[in-house]
């Protein structure tokens, strides 16, 4: 293969335009699959870090059950279980809901034990000392521990919800057309990789400037700790 050939096979301008309205479309689709699945995968994640929290032996062990059952389960097979499985028990779920279901289950457990491990870093006295100026519990993890929580494992979070944006292309397979599907389509139909390798850009557009927002909250911290 010449240089030319390999130009024309992975990197030709006519294949791009052709396919860009429907690249776009998928991007489109992708950012608002993560503006759907992020949200989702966080409220999800608070609930069970607060229920962690609870120490009674019937809420901490069935969480930490559910936490591992989630985690341990690969986010495909969840997502065709959703979407295949549960119309033979009569629930009808469309291909979004598939991949909000999804995703809630899954990636809320991952920022579950994100924050769960935030909790855990906050000093017991914290809570006390809020108690004591007549703040009930549950105002003292909101307005006292939560805040703290977050902040410590902000650089977590922010690496979690990087892997969650990337993995919304597995929502191909419930046939959602979101940027990595479009990509496909459109090499489907011009036997050219350019469509996948403009995809593997905009994603890299797409998320740069969070890993490197990354990057430096982990120097950050780390310059902290010394």
């Amino acid at each position: 293969m010449t240089f030319d050939d390999f130009l024309l096979a992975f990197f030709s301008l006519d294949i791009l335009r052709q396919a860009w309205p429907i690249l776009l479309a998928g991007l489109i689709q992708t950012l608002l699959l993560s503006a759907i699945v992020v949200p989702l995968g966080l409220l999800g994640g608070v609930i069970l870090s607060l229920l962690s929290a609870v120490r009674h032996p019937l809420v901490r062990w069935p969480v930490m059950a559910w936490v591992d059952l989630f985690r341990a389960l690969p986010p495909l097979v969840l997502l065709v279980f959703v979407y295949a499985g549960l119309p033979f028990a009569g629930l009808e779920v469309s291909a979004i809901g598939a991949v909000a279901i999804g995703f809630f289950l899954n990636t809320g457990a991952y920022y579950g034990e994100i924050l769960r491990a935030g909790i855990e870093s906050v000093p017991a006295g914290q809570v006390e000392a809020a108690r004591s100026t007549g703040l009930t519990r549950g105002q003292a993890m909101g307005y006292v521990v939560l805040p703290q929580a977050v902040r410590n494992v902000l650089p977590d979070l922010i690496s979690n919800t990087l892997e969650v944006v990337k993995l919304t292309s597995i929502a191909s397979v419930v046939a959602l057309p979101e940027l990595l599907f479009q990509a496909r389509q459109a090499q489907s139909v011009t036997y050219n990789a350019t469509p996948i390798v403009a995809a593997a850009v905009m994603y890299f557009i797409l998320l740069w400037p969070v890993v490197r927002l990354l990057s430096r909250l982990e120097n950050r911290q780390l310059a902290g700790r010394r």
